[in-house]
């Protein structure tokens, strides 16, 4: 089953460290969301497959909008 990667805070993405079909860990981080001006990590909710990817560097996002998809 599909697991969302979904932001808690508003911000601007500043890095993907993942690829389509690259193997995470439950806890790894996924991206890196600047809010406030801090660094946050998106991390994978479960082990598993990373199906897509819904962002890149730059983007904007609010709390709850789905970033990246894992199986």
């Amino acid at each position: 089953s599909l697991h969302d990667a979904l932001p808690i805070l508003q911000g601007t993405i500043v890095k993907v460290s993942v690829d389509v079909g690259q193997q995470v860990e439950a806890g790894q981080t996924m991206m890196i969301l600047e809010a406030m001006k801090m660094e946050n990590s998106i991390n994978a909710e479960k082990a598993g497959i990373v199906k897509s990817i819904k962002v890149t560097s730059g983007d904007s996002v609010s709390a709850g909008d789905v970033v990246a998809e894992v199986e």
